[in-house]
């Protein structure tokens, strides 16, 4: 049995001891960097008792790995320290970095992009998007609980009553449908909107109240990889009418919405912003990209014309332990597919979640979005 190494060098790390066992039991050889697990409560020592080599620097550990699991994009110098023919499996940004794709081509690195695993039954396990955004629908109401400065649930008391918090989410993707269940949970009001029609049960089934314009363009607003796509201007002006209209009434408003590859669409202007009342809670995930709010400052809390908006940034990481827990789960079901029984790494490059996510292989760049030959 020819031997991998599945090396992992971050300090959120890519793997638990969980999967380092697994990855034994499949063949491989770990090694992971002293003090790896520790934001995510991980000891050096669970690592080890899981049958891990424990190395003191990130070079040691990328030194001849055959498979390089990481969350963030690797940097020029872990690059560097990588050999010829590397696999490196991690979330890489890759509409924002395209200079790193072609820097990794021309190392000689194969690199997987995990967000770009494709929504099919096969991948489900493996959909990083999935598993994390559900972690950050539930954080982002726990923010807004934290910035709001009243109860969430009704509460009766001698002294008089205390009114439920009205909370509307918009984009009713896997953030948005745990933020409804987690808002529902503390006792809010809840509504919430979405360009995709389809979404309306999902709403309902949750005890949500569905806000949209409903018209012809929202028939056709899916991707076939379940992805909501960018509506016309018009269709725009006559929801952000109806928005503006919704918001004017919540407490609560949190926005999930994200094009792949694009800056996040302009949900919340400054004047609705204005129409919120004082002590109001806006929370952004779509920060990242720019925002789904006019006045949202990533990486911030901000207080604008009486309201908090939250933009933090890598939501799920203030998970750490379950963030990590999760994407750990997802690489290692992604390396279920590509090391066979006898541990060896036997990629299938016409497999079409392997299709999906890979950038580049043997010195070039081959997916289609990032090629040059998108169709």
């Amino acid at each position: 049995m020819r031997r991998k190494t599945s090396p992992f060098s971050q300090k959120e790390p890519a793997a638990t001891a969980d999967t380092v066992k697994k990855y034994v039991g499949m063949g491989c050889s770990v090694r992971v960097e002293t003090g790896a697990g520790t934001k995510s409560s991980i000891s050096d020592k669970q690592y080890e008792d899981a049958g891990a080599a424990l190395m003191r620097t990130a070079g040691e550990v990328l030194a001849g790995a055959d498979i390089v699991l990481k969350v963030q994009a690797p940097t020029t110098d872990e690059l560097k320290a990588m050999k010829k023919g590397a696999l490196v499996a991690a979330i890489l940004a890759p509409y924002q970095n395209t200079d790193l794709i072609q820097t990794m081509a021309n190392s000689g690195i194969d690199a997987f992009a995990m967000e770009l695993v494709p929504r099919i039954t096969r991948a489900q396990s493996m959909d990083v998007l999935s598993s994390q955004s559900n972690l950050a629908g539930y954080k982002a109401v726990l923010d807004a609980a934290e910035h709001f400065n009243r109860a969430f649930p009704m509460m009766m008391t001698a002294a008089g009553t205390v009114p439920p918090a009205r909370a509307f989410i918009m984009g009713v993707g896997v953030a948005g449908l745990q933020a409804i269940a987690t808002a529902k949970r503390l006792g809010a009001i809840v509504s919430a909107t979405d360009v995709r029609a389809a979404t309306k049960e999902q709403v309902q089934s949750l005890g949500a109240t569905f806000v949209m314009v409903e018209d012809e363009e929202t028939k056709a607003a899916e991707t076939s990889g379940g992805y909501a796509k960018e509506m016309s201007d018009a269709y725009k002006a006559k929801q952000a009418a109806l928005i503006a209209e919704t918001i004017a009434k919540q407490d609560i408003v949190i926005t999930t919405a994200l094009i792949p590859g694009k800056k996040a669409p302009l949900l919340v202007t400054e004047d609705m912003v204005k129409s919120m009342k004082p002590g109001s809670v806006i929370v952004d995930l779509a920060a990242e990209a720019g925002g789904n709010c006019a006045l949202t400052e990533p990486g911030h809390v901000a207080v604008k014309h009486g309201v908090h908006i939250v933009g933090h940034m890598n939501v799920p990481s203030r998970l750490a332990a379950n963030a990590s827990a999760l994407y750990a789960k997802n690489l290692q079901n992604l390396l279920a597919l590509i090391i066979d029984k006898d541990g060896n790494l036997a990629v299938n490059w016409d497999d079409d979640i392997i299709k999906g996510v890979a950038l580049t292989r043997d010195g070039a760049i081959i997916h289609p979005n990032f090629s040059g030959e998108k169709k």
